[in-house]
């Protein structure tokens, strides 16, 4: 049997933020969490964890140890023009909701995937 756990993230703007990753991935706010200095998103259908975020006071100065890989296509074996289409397209997405592109990683000569920072300058990327 697997444990139950929920990511936990520190924030500078908490509700910000996780509006942003509710955007990237799908989930929704979590019913019933009410806390000006938190916020909890959660899978709409109850399959994946839990995301927290929690007010901290200080800022973020080095590059975050873990981060979140949005796979946005699929499993191998791919059809690696429409791969790039999908991965292109996220992560527009995610720029118009506060994201920034940084680079793109090529494996050889195909779109491998897009590094990119959440709305407070953490670091994930879109594959």
């Amino acid at each position: 049997m697997t444990t139950h756990w929920t990511l936990g993230c520190d924030a500078a703007d908490p509700h910000k933020v996780a509006a942003f990753w509710a955007t990237a991935l799908g989930y929704v706010a979590e019913p019933g969490y009410d806390d000006p200095d938190g916020a909890s998103i959660i899978d709409p259908d109850g399959v994946r964890p839990a995301i927290g975020f929690l007010r901290v006071p200080e800022g973020k100065t080095a590059k975050n140890r873990m981060h979140i890989d949005i796979r946005v296509a699929g499993e191998p074996p791919w059809d690696m023009a429409e791969r790039e289409q999908l991965i292109r397209a996220k992560a527009t997405e995610l720029v118009v909701a506060g994201a920034t592109a940084v680079r793109e990683e090529f494996y050889g000569e195909h779109l491998g995937h897009i590094v990119m920072l959440d709305p407070e300058g953490n670091e994930f990327c879109v594959a």
